[in-house]
């Protein structure tokens, strides 16, 4: 990895946290992610299981996780199972992790290669009453591909089909969501380094640059500052691209009189940032840009001040909804007779505003956590992007910071971090 190393005590309380939650005479597994195939001999980028890495530190495929607070068996309340390293290994893949390193890493003391693992797990199933299996309950989720920990869960099930199953997905969600001063100094540096590519770009961008060419800026200041490299696949829209929410194809020339939207994030110590802003190519807003760009950040300031301790998602989403709707009035978007006639349930905002405002940030960048439950409460770190996009007029204009909730309020990392959003901001960074 090129972060610098996680200090232990992080995951130590991480794991006594999610064994509080069990049920008695449990037992908990968690696998790292599978290394896929891409063609031929190629695998895809490998990234570690975040539930995985949230308990152990670990940073390495085929790895394995045992939690197992009432176990009568000395030694075997928490267990590490990890790839087995050798000269040839080294050679050809380079560097694993030793027992030691993995103690250091993880605070975990009972360590074994993976090999020893079927034998162990029989001993342990033979003493447990209850085992939760990790699944991927994202709300945003729908596997096609039997991913490694539903695979394992199914060949469990077969094995031992006697005992009673539970998730941990549900656990996992409640604890993830509420970040500890170590997570939270991890998604800083991520929002920093965004940050730092954020200027690099914007003294880059002007006519005639590819959209290509300001992706290679972010990556050049990712890999400088240690950042694992991209927290998502980077959306570096200019012209009628910056209206399509998704775009990624980053392949078009830049031109005089454009905006270019740029959505992106880094990704440091498996902590993410997610970052939105948008520039006028050739350096200065026109004044429809400006208005529009203004309507955005306005709604974007009065949303934040929702997005604290007891705030409830589902009325918040609503209230931005009417902030949107004000300001598209303004812009000569929408009537206001006819938005005084509206169906309820599908405003008329949703045209040129058609995502949700937020959502929670962390090992993930669409992080996991109840969407329709609990009230935002302190630790939870939330992004707020309103945005506009007017298709007829090649404007798209979204703008995304990161927000930490506290006891007193709320931290916008984006400010703390310094990066600029005031449209005259933005302009004179570009010079």
């Amino acid at each position: 990895m090129k972060y610098l190393p996680i200090d232990s005590k992080l995951f130590v309380e991480n794991r006594k946290r999610f064994v509080a939650k069990l049920k008695p005479n449990s037992m908990a597994i968690f696998n790292a992610n599978d290394m896929m195939p891409r063609n031929a001999d190629a695998p895809h980028f490998w990234r570690q299981n975040s539930d995985l890495f949230y308990l152990t530190g670990i940073d390495q495929e085929e790895t394995i996780l045992i939690l197992f607070p009432d176990c009568e068996i000395d030694k075997r309340k928490e267990i590490l199972f990890i790839k087995r390293t050798s000269e040839e290994i080294a050679v050809w893949e380079g560097h694993k992790y030793s027992i030691e390193e993995a103690r250091a890493a993880s605070g975990i003391q009972d360590i074994y290669w993976l090999d020893a693992m079927p034998v162990i797990l029989n001993l342990l199933m033979r003493h447990a009453e209850h085992v939760y299996i990790n699944t991927n309950e994202n709300d945003r989720y729908y596997h096609e591909v039997p991913y490694r920990d539903l695979r394992f869960a199914h060949r469990l099930m077969k094995g031992y089909p006697a005992h009673s199953y539970q998730r941990s997905a549900p656990i996992m969600a409640a604890l993830r969501v509420i970040k500890s001063e170590t997570e939270i100094v991890l998604t800083q540096k991520a929002v920093d380094i965004a940050g730092k590519a954020f200027a690099r770009m914007a003294k880059k961008v002007k006519p005639g640059v590819w959209e290509y060419e300001l992706e290679a800026e972010m990556i050049h200041e990712y890999i400088s500052n240690r950042a694992t490299g991209h927290a998502f696949e980077p959306i570096i829209a200019s012209g009628a691209n910056s209206c399509v929410l998704h775009y990624n194809k980053n392949n078009e020339q830049l031109k005089d009189g454009d905006v270019i939207l740029l959505d992106f994030g880094a990704e440091y110590g498996m902590y993410n940032s997610d970052i939105t802003r948008v520039l006028p190519v050739n350096g200065k807003f026109t004044a429809r840009q400006k208005e529009v760009y203004n309507a955005v950040l306005n709604i974007q300031k009065q949303a934040k001040k929702m997005i604290v301790s007891g705030t409830e998602r589902q009325p918040y989403e609503k209230e931005v909804g009417k902030i949107a709707t004000e300001e598209l009035i303004k812009l000569g978007l929408l009537k206001q007779e006819d938005v005084a006639k509206q169906n309820p349930d599908a405003p008329l905002y949703k045209k040129y505003f058609m995502h949700g405002t937020s959502h929670f940030l962390g090992l993930d960048v669409h992080d996991i956590g109840n969407y329709y439950g609990p009230k935002f409460a302190p630790g939870m770190i939330l992004t707020c992007e309103p945005g506009i996009y007017i298709r007829e007029e090649k404007i798209g204009i979204r703008l995304e910071n990161d927000i930490l909730i506290t006891e007193n309020g709320n931290i916008d990392l984006m400010e703390k971090a310094g990066i600029p959003i005031e449209a005259d901001e933005v302009e004179a960074l570009m010079k």
